[in-house]
């Protein structure tokens, strides 16, 4: 049996999304550190930019911004930031909005967010803290730029993705919901008292606490952040109508494992989004990691400092703080809180008890080592970035705040973090183990029913769950899975659990969740975010449509396609069928969908162009590949896995709508022929005195000399002019072993021995 495959929710994409992340890769490309110009007409630029700041909050003119070579005109600027912005130091940081006058883009992006590191020593907090929250859920790519002003080095920023509609359509398919920044309006401070920490404060929506606290980037939303504030506290066994309750545990436990204190799990409860997704939950977005890995100390109830040695917490941090709802009331739910503990376990193992956050530093640094030492404005010493990987460091620091601070070596706070959490009880308590997760098909046939089962040991046998889903960006149900004999699971009482799944889409989504008195575990670990998934197929049904030839060698001039062929006496409406490859079969973009009103005569045949540049267009692999024929039903009338073909061969049907098989001779529109000799256009004499035969061969070729004149050798080239056979030859009639070659047009030259004419005849490898 197959293994069921294992998919990352953030890559199950349309292809054209799929495009815009890679190319997005380049701009966000951890290996390479980017170039950013801003030109300004006005000399006073940094006096305007700081009097925005301190006012309108708009953006200035900037007269141009090229970044990497592309230059755009008329780009608005503005500087942003709340403890790492200062109007006396050069070096602060930057939102560039690529389309506030003109309708520009880079890559796809239009806003470009550049912190300074005021506030990290290492350069590597916020690039680092990104990479490890990205394989649990979805957060912004970062990576690093050198940024001017009219010329002049600036310094070396960190540039991360902002969380935008862009980054909102990307990963929740949609961007025009409920959309709320997590931070105090006026910026948090020793006197803020009005936060973003979802407590609830009644349904006036004029309410400051609400207000001043958080930031509304949708047309509406305040009813919405409301009700899940009222949820919170009044009605927690509803939650999961209004709150992805996964993504948020893996918010708070991120959060706790890493130090990250400047967010919701510290005294500010802040930096972070919440977006209202279309399954009607919201889902929370962090963001902000200058000050991660301990370079914030303030918890809001336990009293830390910035060493090593006292950034210990416990890991229930907050979960009896009715000030933190969101921590008190998840973890007063003996699931939620069992989940809880199983991502932490999950961060802590694959990340920093075996050190590969390390080696994920150690490879950034050599990166940025030389525009660290370049920058002119740094807040650290170019002796401070080299060690604050391991060592701890005092000073720097920008910002309205104390000139310092003290920052905590990276892995000397990691390495003792996880050794701190892994003595807790809660993760030496023993796990359930799950394992051999198998689905009773691999590509079960569409609205038929499948079993999932798994070997699930060390877990309440009343709590071992399948959550599914048909599509990305759903919610995921969940259902019990029984270890009773009857669910696809083997024996009665063997360990193995298994669960029915309806098969109501060509894609499935699943996981596997199982606890026990003490503990979690999922299956895949990362999930949600990460999910097994099986493909399903549509049962083919008779039709009278058929696919009849494939051409999958096209160019330019002459794109791959698929010839149609009505099998009947009759004209057939075929509006609404639809043709795809794999990527088209697994649910997503793009399929050729015929247009309404489309009709095909009596026996008649219809060519579809499907490698174009529409955005339905997909290529066709020259190896071969399967491609699905659909009828405006939904049904599935035809199906073929093309083989491979040269460039002066198709795949096709004998006769129209017969067998499969390579055909010689391109019959495109026309009726499908594999009549060798005509599409070689060969005679055996060729009247110069020169016959070859048999044509086409399948084991030994030979050729009569009737000329006189002597052949010396012999070499056969394939259709793309390479050279596939030599020899010599002094005897005539002569004889070719041409077993050994695969099938296909092939071109014999003759090589005369006394003359510099050359004769040249083609054959069929059969």
């Amino acid at each position: 049996m197959k293994k069921p495959i294992l998919y990352c929710a953030a890559c199950i994409f349309s292809l054209l999304a799929v495009r815009n992340q890679a190319e997005g890769q380049s701009f966000y490309d951890i290996n390479t550190v980017q170039s950013i110009n801003i030109v300004f007409s006005q000399s006073n630029w940094d006096y305007m930019l700081d009097t925005a700041y301190a006012g309108s909050g708009n953006y200035i003119l900037a007269q141009s911004v090229t970044i990497n070579g592309t230059t755009f005109d008329s780009v608005g600027v503005k500087y942003k930031g709340n403890s790492t912005y200062n109007a006396n130091q050069v070096k602060n940081p930057f939102h560039i909005e690529l389309d506030t006058y003109k309708d520009h883009n880079y890559q796809g992006y239009t806003d470009i967010k550049l912190s300074n590191a005021a506030k990290d020593p290492s350069f590597i907090r916020e690039v680092l803290s990104y990479s490890i929250l990205r394989k649990y859920m979805h957060a912004p790519l970062s990576n690093y730029c050198n940024v001017k002003v009219n010329g002049s080095l600036i310094g070396l920023y960190v540039s991360s993705e902002s969380v935008s509609k862009k980054f909102l359509d990307t990963h929740f398919y949609s961007k025009d919901s409920t959309f709320i920044k997590c931070n105090p309006i006026d910026g948090a401070g020793p006197t803020t008292t009005t936060l973003p920490n979802l407590v609830y404060q009644g349904n006036d929506s004029n309410n400051v606490n609400y207000t001043k606290a958080y930031e509304l980037k949708s047309g509406r939303g305040w009813a919405d952040l409301i009700r899940l504030t009222n949820t919170l506290k009044n009605d927690i066994s509803n939650i999961e109508s209004i709150l992805d309750v996964d993504r948020a545990l893996w918010m708070i436990a991120y959060n706790n494992v890493t130090v990250n204190l400047d967010s919701y799990s510290g005294k500010f409860a802040q930096n972070y989004y919440l977006y209202k997704d279309g399954t009607g939950r919201f889902s929370s977005v962090l963001w902000d990691f200058n000050e991660g890995f301990g370079g914030f100390s303030q918890s809001g109830t336990i009293a830390l400092n910035n060493t090593t040695a006292k950034m210990q917490m416990t890991h229930l941090l907050h979960s009896g703080d009715a000030n933190w709802p969101l921590i008190q009331k998840l973890l007063s739910v003996p699931t939620y809180k069992k989940m809880y503990l199983a991502h932490m376990h999950t961060i802590l193992s694959e990340n920093f008890a075996n050190g590969s956050y390390v080696t994920t530093a150690q490879a950034i640094q050599p990166v940025i080592s030389a525009s660290v030492q370049a920058d002119p404005n740094k807040f650290f010493t170019f002796a401070q970035f080299q060690s604050n990987l391991t060592t701890d460091v005092s000073g720097g620091g920008g910002g309205p705040g104390p000139g310092g601070g003290s920052y905590p070596g990276i892995s000397n706070l990691m390495n003792g973090r996880n050794t701190y959490l892994a003595a807790q009880s809660d993760f030496t308590n023993s796990k359930p183990v799950i394992t051999g997760v198998t689905p009773s098909e691999t590509t079960p046939i569409l609205n038929s029913t499948i079993f999932i089962a798994a070997n699930v040991t060390n877990a309440t046998t009343t709590a071992v769950q399948l959550g599914y889903r048909y599509q990305a960006g759903h919610k995921f149900v969940k259902v019990q899975m029984l270890d009773d004999g009857a669910h696809g699971d083997g024996a009665a009482g063997d360990n193995v659990y298994g669960a029915s799944l309806p098969v109501n889409s060509l894609s499935i989504q699943y996981y596997i969740y199982a606890e026990n008195a003490n503990t979690g575990a999922f299956s895949p670990a990362r999930a949600e975010h990460e999910f097994y998934s099986v493909i399903g197929v549509n049962p083919v049904v008779a039709d009278s449509i058929v696919m009849n030839e494939v051409y999958a060698r096209g160019t330019a001039s002459n794109p791959d396609w698929v010839e149609i062929y009505n099998k009947t006496n009759s004209t057939i409406d075929i509006s609404g069928y639809k043709i795809y490859d794999a990527n088209g079969n697994a649910g997503s973009k793009p399929k050729k969908v015929f247009p309404s009103g489309s009709v095909l005569g009596p026996n008649g045949f219809l060519v579809i162009v499907v490698d174009d540049a529409d955005p339905s267009g997909f290529g066709l692999s020259a190896n071969g590949e399967k491609i699905w024929l659909e009828n405006a039903g939904a049904q599935l009338v035809d199906t073929v896995t093309f083989r491979a073909h040269t460039e002066l061969q198709s795949y096709g049907r004998i006769p129209n709508g017969g067998s499969w098989q390579v055909l010689n001779t391109i019959t495109r529109n026309a009726s499908n022929t594999n009549d060798t000799t005509s599409a070689l256009s060969l005679s055996e004499t060729r009247g110069d005195g020169i016959s070859l035969f048999p044509n086409p061969v399948a084991e030994r070729l030979f050729f009569r000399n009737l000329t006189g004149i002597s052949i010396h050798s012999v070499d056969i080239y394939d259709v793309m002019g390479r050279k596939t056979l030599h020899s010599t030859h002094d005897t005539n009639p002569d004889e070719i072993q041409v077993s050994g070659l695969p099938k296909g047009f092939y071109f014999l030259r003759l090589n005369e021995k006394e003359s510099s004419l050359n004769k040249t005849l083609r054959f069929f490898k059969e």
